[in-house]
C-alpha cells in the first residue's frame, strides 16, 4: 500500500470569503484552517495508522477506537465542505425549484426556516450540525441533526449544513448563536443548493423486493389498506396464513376472516366479486401471492397484502384472538 501521499485531499473553499454579509474574514480563514484543516489532518494520520496494523494482533479496543475517531474526522471534512459550500448567495431569495420542494416536504418555505433555525438555536452553547437533507427511500426532505459530526441518516443525501460548533461563530458572535444562525440563513447560497438538490433527487432508493414469480400479482401496502378500512372503504380482507402459524400465535388481524389457504376452493364462494379482495399470509411471500392470484384467475378484484401479518403488527395495526 502506498502511504506516500494522503489518501483524503483537501479542498478549496467553495464560497468567497469576502462576498458574506456578516460573518468576517478571520472568522471563516479560522474556521477552514483550523478547523476543517484540522479534520483533514486528523483523517490522514488516523488512515496511516491503520494502514500499518496487523490486524490480527491488534488489540480490539485500539480498532475500535481508530475506526470511531475516522469516523469524526472523516465526517467533519465532510460536513465542512458542504458547509462552506451552502454560503455566498442571498439566503433570503431561495430558487423556485427549492422553495416548491421546501413547501411539499415542510408545509412551506416558512416552516422550513422555522424549524430550521429553531434547530440552531436548539444547539447554541452546545456543539452539532443541521442538515438539511434529501432521502432517496422516501424522496423528500428533512430537517436533522448531526451530533459528533456523525448520526446522519442513513443513506441520506446532506444538501445545505449549518455548523453549531462555537468555533463557526464564537470569534463574531460570542455566545449569540441565534444571531450567527439567523446570518447563517442570510448568506445561503440558494442555486448551489438546488444543484445539490437536482444531483441528490437522482440517487435511486434502496432497491425494493421483488418476487419475480408472481410480479403480475399487484400488492397492497399495509398503510394503504388500513386507509381503506379507517375510511370505512368496502373491503374484504382474508388471512391465509398456514393453520401452523395461525395455531402459534393465536391472532389474527382484526376486520379480517381466517381461512386456510390448502382448502381455497371450499371457501372461495363465501367472497363477493363486488368488493375488493385483500389476502396476507406471515410475511408477504408465496403463500398470500399464489391465494391472491388463485382469486385473480377466478375472477375477484385480489390484491395481496406486503409485508404480511408481521406487517401489519409492525404498523401497530389491530389484532385480536382468533
Amino acid at each position: 500500500m502506498d502511504t506516500g501521499n494522503p489518501r483524503y485531499q483537501l479542498k478549496q473553499i467553495h464560497c468567497r470569503p469576502w462576498t458574506l454579509s456578516g460573518l468576517s474574514l478571520p472568522l471563516i480563514e479560522s474556521h477552514y484552517e483550523n478547523n476543517y484543516g484540522g479534520a483533514m489532518r486528523r483523517l490522514n494520520a488516523i488512515t496511516a495508522q491503520l494502514a500499518t496494523l496487523d490486524f490480527a494482533k491488534t488489540p480490539g479496543h485500539v480498532l475500535n477506537g481508530l475506526k470511531r475517531e475516522e469516523l469524526v474526522a472523516l465526517n467533519s471534512t465532510l460536513l465542512h465542505e458542504l458547509y462552506f459550500a451552502s454560503l455566498g448567495g442571498d439566503g433570503t431569495k431561495p430558487t423556485a425549484t427549492i422553495k416548491e420542494a421546501l413547501a411539499r416536504d415542510f408545509g412551506s418555505y416558512d416552516r422550513w426556516r422555522d424549524e430550521f433555525l429553531a434547530m440552531g438555536y436548539a444547539l447554541g452553547g452546545g456543539s452539532g450540525w443541521v442538515l438539511l437533507t434529501y432521502v432517496p427511500r422516501d424522496g423528500r426532505l428533512l430537517n436533522q441533526y448531526a451530533a459528533e459530526h456523525t448520526q446522519a441518516v442513513a443513506s441520506g443525501v446532506p444538501i445545505l449544513a449549518l455548523d453549531m460548533y462555537e468555533h463557526a461563530y464564537h470569534m463574531d458572535f460570542g455566545a449569540n448563536a441565534r444571531a450567527y444562525a439567523e446570518t447563517f440563513v442570510r448568506n445561503i447560497d440558494w442555486k448551489a443548493v438546488e444543484g445539490r438538490y437536482a444531483d441528490a433527487i437522482q440517487v435511486a432508493p434502496p432497491r425494493p423486493l421483488v418476487q419475480e414469480e408472481f410480479a403480475n400479482v399487484p400488492g397492497v401496502g399495509v398503510e394503504e389498506l388500513k386507509a381503506m378500512l379507517d375510511t370505512g372503504q368496502s373491503v374484504q380482507v382474508v388471512d391465509a396464513r398456514p393453520r401452523h402459524f395461525v395455531s402459534r400465535t393465536h391472532e389474527i388481524m382484526d376486520g379480517a376472516r381466517w381461512r386456510d389457504p390448502e382448502r381455497l376452493p371450499d371457501w372461495i364462494g363465501e367472497l363477493s366479486k363486488e368488493a375488493p379482495v385483500v389476502v396476507y399470509c406471515a410475511y408477504g411471500f408465496h403463500v398470500g401471492c399464489r391465494t391472491a392470484m388463485a382469486l385473480r384467475e377466478a375472477g375477484y378484484d385480489a390484491r395481496y397484502m406486503t409485508a404480511g401479518h408481521m406487517g401489519w403488527k409492525a404498523l401497530g395495526g389491530a389484532v385480536k384472538m382468533a
